[in-house]
């Protein structure tokens, strides 16, 4: 994709994260592969009223080449992801209340859902008995070590639709724009089920 493209695919997706209460304030990170590199959000702006100049194009190395702003501290976590899965074309990252919350409270290092329909709105899932599992990992402020702690569990367990950071919120991936943008509906659809599920558990 070229990065003009890619500017207006994350303008779009952000109007639209943005209207679901997924990226309050200025949370939030966006960021697409393209020809030459990646075009990434720049840090501090409201993911739903993103504009062109709102963007900074890197290069495979992750080499800012053009645009101005700061880059989010996390854009090395985006950069780790595309490395691991080298199909994966856009990463989205959400700070919606359920995938907060659900990364906080559950004490493991592993989310699993299973006996949802809507488990295969994700990439490769066949069936809602599938056991479908999202890692979580610790919050941390150091990126590039937590980049590493994701890379490390990939190894042993593949991160295909998405991470969770704990406290903080999801990073989505996907082939295309279409598919991450789906890949985070489905998941936060399940993250908000499983939230009620817990607390209609505890009411018993």
């Amino acid at each position: 994709m070229q990065n003009n493209a890619a500017k207006s695919a994350l303008i779009e997706a952000g109007r639209w994260v943005s209207q679901k209460g997924w990226v309050p304030a200025t949370g939030g990170n966006f960021s697409i592969k393209t020809e030459t590199g990646f075009v990434v959000t720049a840090s501090g702006y409201d993911k739903g009223h993103l504009a062109s100049e709102h963007f900074l194009e890197l290069n495979q190395q992750g080499e800012i080449t053009a645009g101005s702003g700061k880059p989010s501290a996390e854009t090395a976590l985006h950069l780790k992801l595309y490395q691991l899965q080298p199909d994966t074309e856009c990463v989205l990252h959400t700070h919606s209340v359920a995938a907060t919350v659900l990364s906080r409270f559950i004490k493991g290092d592993t989310l699993s859902i299973q006996g949802y329909e809507m488990q295969k709105s994700l990439r490769g899932v066949r069936s809602h008995e599938d056991a479908l599992k999202i890692a979580i990992f610790d919050n941390d402020q150091d990126i590039d070590r937590l980049a590493e702690l994701v890379a490390q569990r990939h190894q042993s367990e593949p991160v295909v639709h998405g991470v969770l950071i704990r406290g903080h919120g999801l990073y989505a991936m996907g082939n295309s724009v279409a598919e991450t943008r789906r890949h985070i509906e489905g998941l936060e659809f399940l993250f908000a089920c499983e939230l009620e599920r817990i607390k209609l558990e505890s009411a018993l």
